[in-house]
């Protein structure tokens, strides 16, 4: 018998990465029907979105381990190792149990194609899910939701975060087409919670859901919230109120994706699937946390980590910046992979900073940081390349005052690869 170690099996899963994004079902379907379809005996929250994703599957996750259920979360990218991706109770499965789970993926033949890293890395989950017989799986989307891997799941719960333009080579050119990709996950008559705020993106989730006959609760109209500052806020929901809840996350944001979790909890307890307190439900959202976003890594200087990897990202982040750190010196830390709006991402993110230092990941997707300093110098004049992450990390600490800010976005490969530097970076 073939013998697979740990980074044998990351190896050869990201080799998988040559056969590049092939939305469709079929491929992932034929492997889990050869593992005796782990994913129909798992009950299942799912979720899509451009941005918040994680930080709602956070949340939940958080909310349903407190009320004491035994909580597998999938997400994706991972910031710093593989196992990120597959959690159970908000623990990284073992490097043992990622070796089991791809050793029995990587047994199923006879497929219509090679499955791409995603496609295999969703059939270990949830396998994983159900031989750790999880009681909850939340299950987020890695891109679009109609063709998404992460499709074949039939949920108890359905949540759309929110839309922008994204992706569009695969998802499509506008909002509405996008939207319609993302409302692809919503199943008959199985309840639909959504963030999404522009008209005509609502307009298709909202058809969407009346299709299938499936109930959709919409943030805005049939629950809200209301900012006390400091992270705390009033939940006006379906059918309670809960008032003067405190949120572990940073960024208000975040007081939005509590929105949804808090509305997905609603719903889930009035069907009966679950059991929550009030309690249990504030401490959740008090104790999530959810790395790289906003994630506060020091504090003399002022170090925060943030993936900001698309527009509405960095527009959140751009003005988190200038709102709270608006009177202090404040460097940017950015890296960019070659498919994102770039202009309009560094336009955002760079609005608020005195310097910009230009740097780039470990991934052949990244824009090459001497290509980025020269769209970077459009928005501020004081610029600095530094090729490695790891160096530019250190640069920016050694010429920062204890009380400047910096901040490191772009990219969640960046805020990874920032945070294993930080491991070898003293900082206070």
């Amino acid at each position: 018998m073939e013998t697979w170690d740990y980074e044998t099996c990351l190896s050869a899963m990201f080799r998988l990465h040559r056969f590049g994004i092939k939305l469709g079902l079929e491929t992932i379907s034929t492997m889990l029907a050869a593992l005796g379809n782990p994913q129909k005996r798992l009950r299942c929250i799912h979720i899509a979105g451009t941005n918040g994703k994680g930080s709602v599957a956070a949340m939940l996750s958080t909310i349903l381990q407190s009320a004491g259920y035994r909580v597998g979360r999938y997400t994706s990218p991972h910031l710093e190792r593989f196992n990120e991706r597959i959690c159970i109770n908000n623990t990284p499965i073992s490097d043992q149990a990622v070796v089991e789970a791809y050793r029995r993926a990587m047994a199923v033949n006879h497929m219509p194609r090679q499955p791409t890293f995603f496609e295999f890395t969703t059939v270990m989950a949830l396998d994983q899910f159900h031989r750790e017989r999880v009681q909850w799986a939340v299950i987020e989307t890695g891109m679009g939701g109609r063709l998404d891997a992460t499709n074949v799941i039939h949920p108890e719960l359905t949540i759309i975060t929110n839309i922008s333009l994204e992706h569009r080579e695969y998802l499509g050119t506008t909002i509405r087409a996008i939207a319609g990709e993302k409302a692809g996950i919503i199943k008959r008559r199985i309840p639909v919670i959504s963030g999404v705020g522009q008209p005509a993106a609502r307009d298709v989730v909202h058809a969407q859901a009346a299709s299938k006959q499936a109930l959709c609760r919409q943030f805005g109209r049939d629950f809200r919230t209301r900012r006390h500052g400091n992270g705390h806020f009033t939940y006006y929901g379906i059918n309670h109120t809960w008032r003067k809840l405190a949120l572990g996350l940073m960024g208000d944001h975040q007081i939005d994706n509590a929105a949804l979790a808090l509305a997905a909890c609603e719903l889930l307890d009035h069907m009966g699937a679950i059991s929550l307190g009030e309690q249990v439900i504030r401490q959740g959202i008090r104790q999530t946390q959810w790395p790289g976003r906003l994630e506060v890594a020091g504090t003399a200087p002022y170090l925060i980590l943030d993936g900001a990897h698309n527009q509405m990202a960095a527009r959140v982040l751009g003005r988190h910046l200038q709102n709270n750190f608006g009177k202090r010196r404040i460097t940017l830390v950015v890296g960019l992979l070659d498919d994102k709006p770039q202009q309009s991402i560094i336009k955002d993110l760079a609005a608020p900073c005195q310097r910009v230092i230009v740097t780039q990941p470990e991934i052949d997707r990244a824009v090459p940081a001497g290509a980025l300093a020269a769209l970077v110098r459009q928005f501020c004049p004081d610029v600095e390349i530094k090729t490695r992450v790891d160096e530019a990390l250190r640069f920016a600490i050694a010429t920062s005052g204890p009380e400047d800010v910096i901040c490191v976005a772009g990219s969640l490969y960046v805020v990874g690869e920032a945070k294993a530097a930080l491991k070898m970076i003293p900082i206070a």
